[in-house]
């Protein structure tokens, strides 16, 4: 499954060790009572009764979980469940991970490959919609304290509710259902901004409108990324701009969709997917390509010194064909930052590609002495891609990085490597990086 775009929290279904955590029945029990105190109307004008009918429906969302630690091993487990046992053990694939699913009356564990319980799914609740009975609650309760006297503690509840929608969210993204993480990823954005607590919870709104295009989910999708770009919040590199022009367009917006990217290159000139975005719309729209060229000049303007303007020039000038401004571009990328192994890059994959379409030509060609030609255009671009990537490893500080460059760097050197005792040794000392993963 596709990467979703998530700043990790700790999980709201997990408990500290010595929490006390009802027992089904008993949380049962006591939201009944809640509820009753609740019904009742001189209680109900109380702080108090809405506290506790919250935390009532708290407890039983917490009930079936039990004190089933998220991230402990089954050992641990075993020891928290006591005598009672799996109903059944069978192994699940969830995004693409392999599992070990525990079915119990009410809930259905699931274990990695590490043996470390990763989710825990209720089946049976004790109470349906008990996050939204418990914010319910102390929203009331909120209405009710008005000196603010407990503003505090219902703060601090309704963050906890919203964290336990995140952790919802999660699990069903997990299961691969988008439209539900979606929907629930929006309630826990809605419940932070629930006063007193009165959050917002861009992270949230983000991801609910991220899945909701995964699922195909365009109109809300739309939505969604529109309040989290008018919040300031834009993802990684301006991505919610690409996504939202992408909803757009599929939606039948063509000018919207020009609209939100050039915006968004705007405000981020480096985005890739924005870029992406731009030159498929100028390429099927059939308009001039100067005016990406405009943008870009009119960044270049507000930032001379910025050597990742003129990487993103170079891209523009590689996808629209134009191999001798690209590499011109990279250069002086290169020039301007010595240090950013973009400019490199963006050079050695330019003439590496440029191999590849070559060697695929030379292999279709029947005719020697073009096949000859062919060849020896092959080599030239091959070659000529090994020094920039060798400067692109030299500098770059990201080892990740400088795996992938050792990667082009292993196969181009393969194949002059009986040219000379040079190739050959760059060769095996590329195949070692890329081997072992680690960059020196």
């Amino acid at each position: 499954m596709k990467k979703i775009f998530l700043a990790l929290a700790i999980l709201a279904s997990m408990q500290f060790a010595d929490a006390q955590v009802k027992s089904e029945s008993a949380a049962r029990s006591a939201l009944q009572s809640a509820k009753e105190a609740a019904d009742n109307a001189k209680k109900a004008t109380k702080v108090a009764t809405w506290t506790k009918l919250g935390q009532a429906y708290l407890d039983a969302y917490d009930a079936p979980v039990g004190n089933a630690l998220v991230g402990t091993s089954k050992q641990e487990i075993a020891l928290v469940m006591g005598n009672k046992k799996p109903l059944s053990v069978e192994t699940v694939e969830l995004g693409g991970r392999a599992y070990s699913k525990e079915v119990y009356e009410s809930c259905n564990h699931y274990f990695d490959e590490t043996g470390r319980l990763t989710i825990v799914e209720v089946t049976k609740p004790v109470a349906e919609n008990a996050l939204q009975g418990a914010l319910d609650a102390f929203k009331k309760a909120a209405e009710l304290d008005a000196k603010g006297q407990k503003t505090k503690d219902i703060s601090a509840a309704i963050k906890l509710i919203s964290e336990k929608y995140v952790n919802d969210a999660y699990n069903a993204y997990t299961f691969g259902d988008l439209n539900k993480a979606s929907e629930l990823f929006e309630e826990a954005a809605n419940a932070a901004a629930t006063a007193p607590y009165s959050a917002l919870d861009t992270n949230s709104v983000y991801n609910a409108g991220f899945t909701a295009w995964q699922a195909g989910n365009n109109a809300r999708a739309k939505g969604l990324f529109e309040k989290c770009i008018a919040a300031g919040y834009v993802g990684e590199d301006g991505d919610a701009y690409a996504k939202l022009a992408d909803v757009l367009d599929k939606l039948g917006d063509k000018e919207g969709s020009k609209n939100t990217l050039e915006q968004g290159f705007a405000a981020y000139p480096q985005s890739q997917s924005i870029l992406i975005g731009l030159i498929n719309y100028y390429v099927t729209s059939g308009e001039n390509f100067d005016r990406l060229f405009t943008l870009l000049d009119n960044a270049k303007a507000n930032e001379p010194n910025n050597a990742s303007l003129y990487y993103v020039e170079g891209n523009i000038y590689k996808e629209t064909g134009n191999e001798e401004k690209a590499i011109e571009s990279y250069r002086k990328c290169s020039e301007i930052n010595p240090d950013y192994e973009y400019g490199y890059i963006g050079e050695g994959i330019l003439l590496y590609n440029k191999a590849v379409d070559i060697q695929e030509k030379a292999q279709n060609e029947f005719d020697d002495a073009k096949y000859a030609v062919l060849v020896t255009e092959f080599e030239k671009a091959l070659k000529g891609s090994i020094e920039p990537f060798e400067k692109a490893f030299n500098v770059s500080k990201d080892s990740e990085v400088k795996v992938s460059v050792a990667e082009y760097l292993k196969n181009a050197c393969y194949r002059f490597r009986e040219e000379s005792q040079e190739y050959a040794d760059k060769y095996q000392k590329y195949y070692d990086v890329v081997s072992t993963g680690k960059a020196e």
